[in-house]
């Protein structure tokens, strides 16, 4: 019996499932809550661009166009290359759009019986559990609703859209006592062109953040402003942005993108002789981030403005907090259209915000908020059942349990797709369709659940060591390559993807070393 697989979100992760399931004669629906395929590109900053080069950002087997030179390509490329793939690979008749999932139910087992499972779904199968899950939609011109029968779930909804992280504020210091407009950066990259640029225009424009929409959105407003209307960045931590992905004539795949340069780090569950090499060579492994530390600090000024990162760039690496530099970004600063202030908190009163060490308030008339996501919560959300919101949030302190960054281990018949981030998400979303197809076409045999449950936490112990605060991010990181190599061991695929000894020590990997592995 053909078997039904449930696709939510048709984001380059939902485009990628669609694909890899068609090609192992599933039955995929996409359920798209928007009218066009993209989705966090969908709505974004008009200056936005790709955070990684074109070649680092593309299916392994369908190039960009020809007629795409620029390095790191725009939203608008961006979005024409996934329409081109959906139709190159026959995607769209599957994708129902304006269908947005308003919940998700598993309906079958007991949850008494799926406790006492020892293997995932009872059996360890992809298809082995006896219910099927519910997902309930809506759909968004009509206001109806319906309820589809899937027999797998796999979400792809990301992390960075839908659900915005607020701040929240003691009594009357939060938004309400502000006499302008209070919006998400979210918000903001909704509008359309001629409506973000009235929100901004011949305004005192500050925004709250420290991260790339933050970054980026303080060029748009200076852009369009100049020095007569400033815009303030308030920024309780500096992060590392990088100008170019060169560092003193060096490419940045030569220090971290090859399998020498993960020879240096410790990974979860590393071998005794693995460990001792990256304890030996931790030397190496400091000195590669102060090179590239040195290069930024001598090309940015971030002395003079006091933006000089507090971690090392290896740590924001690791945890997936690195972000490339608007070219202008430091120009607009010099000459006074952008100014930046660091603050641990902040309050609102009547005429614009209160930080650290300023006496006066600071005046303005739109305050963006460029706060982030609540990711977790998003996902979570998606689950009807407080069983199952209760196991895919964890504990408080930990990450998203998920085994090879994609199935939760006590969820039957569910894979999360783009959750986990690396430093370049569309590579690691396909390794991860190529496995997860793998598995449903019953090529790859789970360990029991005990088992699974103990690898989440050697990666969760990794985490904290390599990222620090950061650690709740989960992000691959520095050890892609060795990530990578176990899921293509499970399907039983060579680990060793290039030509040559020392092109496989030092040529960086790439999406095209990893094409065709589901075949």
């Amino acid at each position: 019996m053909e078997k039904r697989v449930g696709i939510i979100g048709a984001g380059a992760s939902g485009l990628l499932a669609c694909k890899y399931t068609l090609e192992k004669g599933f039955n995929p629906i996409v359920f798209e809550a928007e009218e066009c395929i993209g989705g966090v590109w969908v709505h974004t900053l008009k200056s936005t661009k790709l955070q990684s080069t074109r070649q680092a950002y593309q299916f392994s087997d369908f190039p960009w166009s020809s007629s795409v030179q620029e390095k790191y390509p725009n939203h608008k490329q961006v979005m024409e290359y996934f329409d081109s793939y959906a139709q190159h690979f026959g995607l769209y008749r599957h994708i129902r759009f304006n269908t947005k999932v308003t919940s998700i139910d598993y309906v079958g087992e007991s949850y008494e019986e799926m406790e006492s499972w020892h293997l995932w779904g009872g059996t360890g199968k992809p298809f082995g559990s006896k219910g099927k899950w519910h997902v309930s939609v809506e759909d968004n011109k009509k206001g109806s609703t319906e309820v589809h029968k899937v027999d797998i779930v796999i979400l792809c909804i990301g992390k960075f859209s839908g659900l915005p992280y607020i701040p929240e504020f003691p009594p009357n210091q939060g938004p309400e006592v502000f006499k302008g407009k209070v919006i998400h950066s979210m918000d903001y990259s909704a509008m359309d062109n001629q409506s973000a640029s009235n929100l901004i225009k011949g305004k005192k424009i500050t925004i709250i953040g420290s991260k790339k929409s933050a970054i980026d959105l303080s060029v748009e407003c200076a852009t369009l402003n100049g020095v007569q209307y400033p815009c303030t960045i308030i920024q309780r931590t500096a992060h590392w942005f990088i100008p170019t992905n060169y560092f003193w004539g060096v490419n940045f795949g030569y220090l971290y993108g090859n399998r020498f340069s993960e020879f240096l780090v410790h990974k979860p569950g590393e071998t005794f002789l693995s460990s001792l090499l990256a304890s030996l060579l931790s030397p190496l492994r400091w000195g590669i981030s102060k090179f590239v530390e040195s290069y930024v600090r001598w090309k940015l000024p971030l002395e003079k403005y006091g933006m000089v990162p507090e971690h090392s760039f290896l740590q924001a690496l690791s945890s997936c907090q690195l972000g490339i530099l608007p070219e202008n970004f430091y120009d607009k600063v010099e000459e006074g259209s952008i100014v930046l202030k660091k603050s641990q908190s902040f309050k609102f009163c009547r005429d614009g915000v209160i930080i650290d060490r300023e006496d006066e308030p600071l005046e303005t008339d739109v305050v963006i908020l460029a706060t982030g996501y609540s990711g977790d919560l998003k996902l979570k959300n998606m689950f009807k059942s407080p069983y199952f919101q209760k196991c895919i949030m964890g504990k408080p302190d930990s990450i998203v349990p998920l085994y090879r960054q994609i199935i939760h281990p006590r969820i039957p018949q569910l894979a999360v797709i783009g959750y986990s981030e690396t430093l370049s998400n569309l590579s690691a979303s396909e390794m991860r369709c190529q496995w997860l197809a793998h598995f449903l076409d019953g090529n790859i045999k789970l360990p029991s659940i005990r088992e699974m449950e103990k690898d989440v936490m050697l990666w969760e112990k990794h985490l904290k060591q390599c990222s620090g605060r950061y650690f709740s991010r989960l992000c691959v990181g520095v050890i892609n390559i060795w990530y990578n190599d176990q899921l293509c061991k499970d399907m039983g695929r060579k680990t060793r993807r290039k030509k040559g000894f020392f092109a496989e020590l030092f040529q960086p990997y790439g999406p095209t070393d990893y094409a065709d592995l589901s075949s």
